[in-house]
């Protein structure tokens, strides 16, 4: 009883608003992500809205298990009852029922769902061995997800497919900025799939791309080719290890997007020194990813992907404040070096020059 009064007391309290959520947040979750792959947003895209009996009939749950389905959906708001029948909110229609796009957040629910969270079951364990200890739900004896994924090509186009939609999601807020008006070959470093490198050479006519990545991730860049359309001859692709192979020859600049942070200070120095001995002088060093807060308190997407990193992909890494990647620069010889902050989902670009 006293529990419970104390709980009263801090009704409107925000932060035990965000608590019952939070401990809810794991089933529905799961619920939004099997709405999406029984494709239940898309079918009510566009629509005046469907009743019960008419989602069932498109994707075949039985009576009550839809009825469930449907009122956790609901809690969440991502769809709305009106009237006796479904429609997709204005989030979900934006966010989910296109979701044969590259860039639907169908993709990164489900790469989330089978890669991600699986894993966080792991996380004391994990934080107290100080590794990555998630890492052997998956075959292998690699140090890292990355490596193990490679044995496993369905899980790791999964995997993939949810990181490009979320590159995406954020990729447009990197092409556009100035810095790339000067650049004529971007090295693409853990470029993946190549989508970045695409959406770059499609947006700047005289820009060429070369994406380094491991040979695994590299046969998926051959649908960078795709994305590219006629651009396609100005992206190409090099297999290889970013820290024990040389990096590609001839770049003016040299990406790390989505990369440096999944790495401890001292990877991170590596590969900044590699960038480094690989320009030119006057070549730039672009750091674009993840920035949490100042002080650190701040950033719910950064968040979760610090805590996967350690329990599961690398065992180390983190989002780093931005002023960790401004001084990791400066110890690397690059000069000029500032970031431009508050980009799309905690996104930041750290930029330096080869003096």
């Amino acid at each position: 009883m006293k529990n419970a009064v104390h709980e009263d007391a801090h009704e409107d309290d925000p932060v035990l608003e965000r608590f019952h959520f939070l401990v809810n947040a794991p089933a529905l979750f799961n619920a939004v992500t099997t709405a999406a792959e029984l494709r239940i947003f898309a079918f009510l895209s566009g629509s005046p809205g469907a009743s019960a009996a008419e989602i069932r009939s498109f994707c075949g749950l039985p009576a009550h298990q839809l009825r469930v389905l449907l009122q956790a959906v609901c809690t969440t708001g991502l769809l709305e009852r009106r009237g006796g029948v479904y429609h997709n909110s204005s989030v979900a229609e934006e966010l989910l029922a296109a979701d044969e796009e590259p860039d639907s957040w169908s993709h990164i629910l489900t790469g989330w769902k089978e890669v991600y969270y699986p894993a966080f079951a792991d996380m004391t364990a994990a934080l107290r061995a100080g590794t990555n200890t998630a890492l052997s739900a998956h075959p292998g004896d690699e140090p890292t997800l990355y490596g193990r994924l490679a044995r496993n090509p369905p899980l790791e186009e999964v995997f993939h497919r949810a990181m490009t939609a979320f590159t995406l999601r954020s990729v447009d807020a990197l092409i556009g900025q100035p810095v790339f008006e000067d650049v004529r070959h971007v090295l693409d470093v853990g470029g993946g799939d190549g989508s970045t490198s695409a959406r770059l050479v499609a947006r700047h006519p005289r820009l060429r791309t070369t994406v380094f990545d491991m040979p695994s991730v590299s046969r998926l860049a051959s649908g960078a080719g795709a994305e590219a359309g006629a651009q396609s001859e100005r992206v190409s692709v090099v297999p290889g290890d970013m820290f024990t192979d040389p990096f590609p020859e001839g770049p003016d600049a040299v990406l790390f997007s989505h990369v440096l942070e999944i790495f401890d200070e001292e990877a991170i120095l590596l590969l900044l020194k590699k960038a480094y001995d690989a320009l030119p002088v006057g070549g730039r060093v672009m750091v674009y990813g993840y920035n949490v807060s100042d002080d650190e308190t701040d950033g719910v997407f950064g968040a979760r992907l610090g805590l996967y990193f350690n329990v599961l992909a690398s065992g180390r890494g983190m989002a780093y404040p931005a002023r960790d990647y401004e001084r990791w620069l400066s110890e690397a010889g690059f000069g000029e070096v500032g970031t431009v902050p508050g980009l799309p989902y905690e996104h930041g670009l750290s930029l330096g020059v080869k003096r």
